[in-house]
């Protein structure tokens, strides 16, 4: 075989927010079996329950078709507070006197125009003199005073106020549930759907992450996977403990970026990463990473640089939202993401991180041996058999240098998850009652599909049945010639 036609799988894996770019069946079949996207999220702040039980089937009949499980996330929206609806978009100018009115209908004067707000407590949690926010902090307003009825503002930052705009209050603490009613309901869908990771917005401490946890296992959807966003100032004040409770982390850089100074948004980004890999867990950089793409071909070169510091920080996932939404080319972002990705995996020096993790159990060192034996000898790859998947996960926390990680398992639900984590390549299939069969189908597969070649070096690490109890083993192998 010629070595050059050896599939190299990307390593970074890759989330698209599905919306009417995708959502069409020929769309998600070609993203799915020729892009090889990894995670489909579903943005709740725009989704009915009605579009998520038909893109779910959907993506599940595109599965059995193509023999490649995804993982889909759901979104929720968390605490969120929104303006109400206007009739006519209102010209908001420098220096203006506005109103937001907490209790609807409350009549105003007709020199000061208004709109309502949906979080009826707004007033008792703001400060004259607080900045408030709107439409992705595009409009800035300084607050001159409040009663039990509004809030009066002076607009600093003019601009056209729609319905229903994001409101965010910089360095406040609103006293919202972690855990709305909305979010509730969407989340029982979800669970209808099998859907395999939850992603909350807003978390502001670990008590957020628990309220979800307890309302999956109260559900009986005990094995999703909860994804912490963090958003504002609480969370990073809160940030290790957080990514001690979720099982990953996504950085929204949207709201971090206005609820924090914007430039103090790669530190974030880069202590996000490094504290998730030190306690490793998968990590997920979202928002705005190829923006431009919504409406043009190619990325702009700085957009390349910040996906590549993403990947040469090591962090597990990279997300597309209004790209692959409402944009014109979501396929050539997945590919844009795809050709920097193994870019900067051949050429890019990777910030290491992952060697701060502790190794708390033998499993763990028995994964770092495995990581070790192969950064070694220079394996191509890394196979593991697991029924749960967490031996693939400790693996792939450990960030092996260049070898690939073929994972191996019994349970599509594992297969799905998988997919959230750095470097794993999952594939279903029937255990043997001998092991070495097992093995040997698949070197199979793998040798099939041209990820492995006779002669290459690989790892295995699995568990196996040694005198009646089940044992760790690291193995050093050479593929056989067949």
């Amino acid at each position: 075989m010629n070595q050059e036609s050896r599939i190299s799988p990307r390593r970074t894996k890759v989330v698209f927010t599905i919306g009417p770019s995708t959502d069409s069946e020929e769309m998600l079949e070609k993203l799915m079996g020729e892009h090889f996207v990894d995670i489909c999220r579903i943005n709740m702040a725009h989704a009915d329950h009605d579009y998520v039980r038909k893109v779910c089937r959907r993506i599940r009949s595109i599965e059995q078709k193509q023999s490649r499980p995804i993982s889909i996330m759901m979104d929720v929206k968390g605490p969120e507070i929104r303006t109400g609806d206007v009739d006519h978009p209102i010209e908001l100018k420098q220096g203006e006197v506005f109103d937001f009115t907490i209790k609807p209908g409350v009549e105003n004067s007709e020199e000061i125009r208004s709109v309502d707000v949906n979080y009826s407590n707004l007033v008792n949690d703001i400060d004259v003199g607080s900045v408030v926010l709107v439409d992705n902090g595009l409009i800035r307003l300084e607050v001159l005073e409040k009663d039990a009825a509004r809030i009066r503002c002076k607009v600093i930052i003019p601009g056209e106020l729609t319905s229903r705009r994001h409101i965010n209050l910089p360095g406040i603490k609103v006293n919202l549930p972690a855990l709305t009613e909305k979010d509730k309901r969407d989340t029982l869908v979800g669970i209808e759907e099998g859907i395999d990771l939850f992603a909350l917005s807003f978390a502001r401490e670990e008590n957020d992450i628990k309220l979800l946890r307890d309302f999956l296992d109260e559900n009986d959807r005990h094995n999703a996977r909860i994804i912490a966003k963090i958003e504002d100032q609480s969370a990073i004040s809160n940030l290790e403990a957080i990514i001690q409770e979720a099982d990953g982390l996504m950085v929204a850089r949207g709201d971090l970026g206005i609820e924090c100074p914007f430039e103090t948004l790669p530190i974030i980004q880069h202590n996000a990463v490094r504290s998730c890999l030190s306690l490793g867990k998968p990590v997920i950089i979202a928002t705005h990473m190829l923006e431009s793409m919504i409406s043009s071909p190619m990325p702009t070169r700085a957009e390349v640089s910040d996906v590549a510091i993403a990947i040469e920080e090591e962090a597990d996932c990279v997300m597309l939202s209004g790209e692959t939404t409402i944009g014109k080319y979501p396929l050539e972002c997945v590919s844009a993401l795809t050709k920097i990705s193994k870019a900067i995996d051949r050429h890019g020096k990777k910030f290491g991180f992952a060697e701060n993790l502790e190794l708390s159990s033998d499993k763990a060192r028995i994964q770092h041996s495995a990581v070790i034996m192969a950064n070694a000898s220079d394996a191509v790859a890394i196979l593991c058999f697991t029924r749960s998947g967490s031996m693939a996960r400790g693996v792939s926390a450990q960030r092996p240098r260049t070898s690939a990680i073929f994972a191996f398992t019994n349970s599509e639900n594992t297969v799905r998850q998988l997919r959230l984590h750095h470097g794993v390549v999952p594939f279903q299939m029937i255990f043997c009652t001998e092991p070495e069969a097992t093995v040997a189908r698949a070197m199979k597969e793998l040798v099939t599909r041209r990820y492995l070649f006779p002669g290459d070096k690989i790892v295995l690490v699995s568990d196996i049945l040694a005198s009646d109890r089940v044992i760790d083993s690291v193995q050093l192998r050479t593929v056989d010639d067949e």
